[in-house]
């Protein structure tokens, strides 16, 4: 079993909180398809064809994203690492700034607070990619 451990690549605090993202973009794709109270309970709207075409469509994307973050922790393969934790860096960095100027009804926190708390999630995605980088340039030398 240590040998195994050996042959990945991707460190194992990458892994980590790439896990941690997947089952937060999870838990969202069930709220977009399953939980339309919780929505609701958010302040979100959910009446409408158009509505819920935006919903549904979100919670596609979502699902993509997770299905490709599977993947490639699967793969365990630098360079598809790279696109997910670009993806993930890009998704939140916009979250960092949307969440504080619309907060959800429900938000766990003050806007200022919750600005901070993705600044962190972003430094640690920055600090992945980074991270995982080193390890594709250091493959392809």
């Amino acid at each position: 079993m240590n040998s195994n451990l050996n042959n990945f690549k991707i460190p194992l605090w990458v892994n980590i909180v790439q896990a941690i993202l997947i089952a937060i973009m999870l838990s969202q794709v069930y709220m977009f398809f399953f939980n339309h109270q919780a929505l609701v309970d958010s302040g979100i709207g959910v009446e409408g064809v158009p509505t819920l075409n935006l919903i549904y469509e979100m919670g596609a994307r979502t699902l993509v994203m997770a299905l490709a973050s599977i993947f490639v922790m699967i793969t365990q393969n630098p360079k598809q690492y790279l696109v997910v934790l670009l993806m993930n860096v890009l998704r939140e960095g916009q979250e960092m700034i949307i969440d504080p100027l619309y907060p959800l009804l429900n938000a766990p926190s003050s806007p200022t607070v919750d600005f901070w708390i993705h600044v962190v999630i972003v430094a640690i995605e920055v600090w992945a990619l980074v991270s995982v980088y080193k390890i594709s340039r250091k493959e392809a030398s």
